[in-house]
């Protein structure tokens, strides 16, 4: 299980904290038996001389005093001839050794601190233990690093309340999340935001935006579902009561001829509504190359059957090399839209051309047909979901043009319905961007 990030700082910190002071405690050991050893060098130094006088006025002896506890300091004075005329501590175990000056001197007991000066005729020598220099500045740096450890706590305390009052944004956020209810997508709130958390708060707020657009999709489907399924639907019904009580074959067909293109047109609407649905929301899919003029070529030939039933000449009326950045079944379904509507709606023996080219920096699709047309004033609406046109007799959807106004659109193109000339119909031209060169 991943620890909370509360958890994380707490520990991190909270051991940072701990190993400062451990340093600092360290360092002002260190620092405080150096400056010791220096005290106390210079402790050596004035006392080796303060015998100076002492030591030759008053006539030395031979000194064989029994050492006491605590030894700290111990001296020892020679002649000019290598006598030695004084010990303050004759079981020291420190060996004889005048070397004028600081030395180090090693011993059963341990190494000394040892300081030699010459006084007319005479050596004096004054030694010290390191152990007791090592106590002095343990004991220094003890009182220095106390302060320190005690206020450890107080700083651990401060610590957590810290990481507590800056996670506390994280908190209030999860609280405002868990509060919603399941239909409430409006954004969160970023007013009093730490910038580190902003970025994930947007992100939720764009997540929720897309979730609110798809559930809006999935409603408006199931109503235009609900709207537009309800008349064939009931029409279907019809006519199966009517093939029912046909008394002959003639008219128990014919009642069966209705009721398949009934379902024909029922699973027609059904298709559009489930395009119309995926356009509007689609998955997410890097643009790729597209040539328009083979999708053309595989588009006319897959409704050659319909419009040859229809009495309607389909041809490629012009076919160049040209490639579109977009997705590749999206836009066959804007070409197979555009083809079926002028198919269903061009009467027998007419004419329905299509054309793929470049168009300066676009590429282009163009579907024309002879049909009876639409006048100017209708040409906004029909992109509108299941628009038709007064007395129309077409078994059309009235979705064809919208789903291809919304792949237009999604690719970045335009689209246009023009006069086709001559004796009427229509000209639907597209533009979409051109792919980069490969």
């Amino acid at each position: 299980m991943t620890p909370s990030i509360r958890r994380r700082l707490l520990v991190w910190l909270l051991g940072s904290a701990t190993l400062a002071v451990a340093a600092g405690a360290v360092s002002t050991y260190l620092v405080a038996r150096k400056q010791a050893n220096e005290l106390a060098d210079y402790q050596l130094q004035q006392m080796a001389l303060s015998f100076r006088d002492h030591a030759l006025a008053s006539g030395l002896i031979p000194h064989e005093d029994e050492d006491g506890p605590g030894l700290e300091v111990l001296v020892q004075i020679w002649n000019q001839e290598g006598v030695r005329l004084y010990l303050s501590h004759p079981r020291s175990g420190i060996p004889d050794r005048a070397q004028l000056g600081f030395a180090d001197v090693a011993s059963r007991q341990g190494r000394w601190r040892v300081y030699s000066v010459q006084v007319r005729d005479h050596v004096i020598q004054v030694a010290q233990p390191y152990s007791v220099r090592n106590r002095i500045a343990a004991s220094v740096a003890l009182r220095t690093a106390w302060p320190l450890a005690a206020v450890l706590p107080l700083l651990g305390l401060l610590i957590w309340f810290t990481v507590g009052r800056g996670l506390s944004p994280l908190e209030r956020l999860a609280r405002d999340v868990r509060r919603r209810s399941p239909d409430a997508l409006d954004a969160l709130p970023q007013l009093g935001l730490p910038q580190e958390v902003q970025p994930l708060v947007q992100s939720l707020n764009d997540l929720l935006q897309r979730l609110e657009r798809a559930l809006q999709t999935q409603r408006a489907f199931v109503a235009d579902a609900a709207h537009e399924l309800r008349t064939p639907l009931t029409a279907l019904r019809l006519q199966a009561q009517v093939a029912e009580r046909a008394t002959d074959r003639a008219e128990r067909s014919e009642a069966l001829g209705m009721l398949k293109q009934g379902v024909e047109r029922a699973s027609h609407v059904v298709q559009q509504l489930l395009t119309l649905a995926r356009e509007e929301d689609p998955p997410a899919s890097a643009p790729a190359r597209v040539q328009l003029d083979e999708l053309a070529r595989d588009v006319v030939a897959q409704y050659m059957p319909l419009a040859h039933r229809r009495g309607i000449d389909l041809g490629l009326a012009q076919a160049e090399p040209v490639a579109a950045a977009g997705v590749g079944a999206a836009l066959r379904t804007l070409l197979s839209n555009l083809i079926d509507n002028a198919v269903r709606y061009t009467p027998a023996q007419g004419r329905v051309d299509v054309a793929a080219f470049r168009d300066g920096a676009q590429a282009a699709l163009e579907v024309t047909d002879s049909g009876p047309g639409i006048p100017p004033e209708e040409r906004t609406r029909v992109f509108d979901r299941f628009y038709r046109r007064a007395g129309e007799a077409s078994d059309g959807s009235g979705l064809g043009l919208a789903i291809v106004k919304q792949i237009v659109t999604r690719h970045g193109g335009t689209i246009a319905l023009e006069d086709a000339g001559g004796a009427g119909g229509l000209k639907v031209a597209v533009r979409l961007p051109l792919a980069p060169a490969p």
